[in-house]
């Protein structure tokens, strides 16, 4: 696992950035799972400059997103349909068919519809490069405290923490969507590289966790210990409760991949 100190979001979207980049470049046919939340809107924002300035071609890379809400079509506001067409693919050249959401407006045999979301991403060839943010309770995707290590997509009911932290997105009176579709986290940890971002105080709790804790379900971000190719990339407040603080502060200053880990990254997609 490489932890990556950055000073705020600016810093940690621009380095993020460049990892994805670098490996799109490598490998052209990337195939890229996708993550949505705040902290993404920085790196896509940066993915979108270089795609204008001619440096970065999304046309081959398939992407697949973690999850979705159960209920909102893709034109709500709040959904990460919407979310990814505003703040990604509206400004990329994206092939469409190479775009993969879970749908909201699913009905009926749920099974059947996330087992077909996984046959798809196996089909892809596995996901090469998983970007992830993180919950204050330790969540990826929306696999809540207690999710199973070996879960693969399929419908989650969300956590009163999670409820409560997506009220504030939601219109006053509107009720937030209490389900979602989600892969997850063996489908997660099947990815050849894993991405994680993080910034802020409210996430260090859950931070130092998933680096430094016990592999536990109730922290569903710590199974990424068992992953062989994980980075984070945190800022100062979200790095302040880690134990090991200084000795990531050490490496990030004098470690030479964690100066420049693009210059590696891709080097072994298949």
């Amino acid at each position: 696992m490489l932890v990556i100190l950055k000073r705020d979001d600016e810093e940690i979207s621009r380095q993020a950035a460049r990892l994805i980049t670098s490996a799109i470049r490598k490998k052209p046919a990337l195939t890229l799972g996708l993550a949505t939340g705040s902290t993404m809107v920085g790196v896509y924002k940066e993915l979108v400059t270089l795609h204008k300035q001619g440096s970065l071609d999304f046309s081959r890379v398939v992407t697949f997103n973690l999850d979705e809400y159960l209920g909102l079509p893709a034109a709500h506001p709040q959904s990460f349909h919407h979310f990814m067409h505003e703040n990604l693919f509206a400004h990329v050249n994206a092939n469409p068919r190479n775009i993969h959401i879970p749908d909201g407006t699913v009905r009926g045999d749920y099974d059947q519809y996330c087992a077909s979301y996984e046959a798809s991403i196996r089909k892809a060839g596995r996901i090469d490069l998983q970007l992830l943010g993180i919950g204050r309770n330790g969540h990826i995707g929306f696999n809540e405290p207690t999710s199973s290590i070996g879960s693969r997509t399929r419908l989650k009911v969300l956590s009163k923490e999670t409820l409560d932290d997506n009220a504030k997105f939601f219109a006053p009176g509107e009720e937030s969507p209490r389900c979602a579709i989600t892969m997850g986290i063996g489908t997660i940890l099947e990815a050849r590289k894993i991405l994680l971002l993080a910034s802020g105080a409210a996430k260090a709790a859950a931070v130092a966790k998933s680096i430094e804790g016990p592999i536990t379900s109730a922290v569903s971000a710590s199974a990424l210990q068992l992953h062989p190719d994980v980075t984070f990339i945190i800022d100062d407040a979200a790095a302040s409760q880690l134990t090991q603080r200084d000795y990531f502060s050490r490496k990030s200053c004098f470690c030479g991949f964690a100066l420049n880990p693009e210059q590696a990254w891709g080097s072994d997609l298949p």
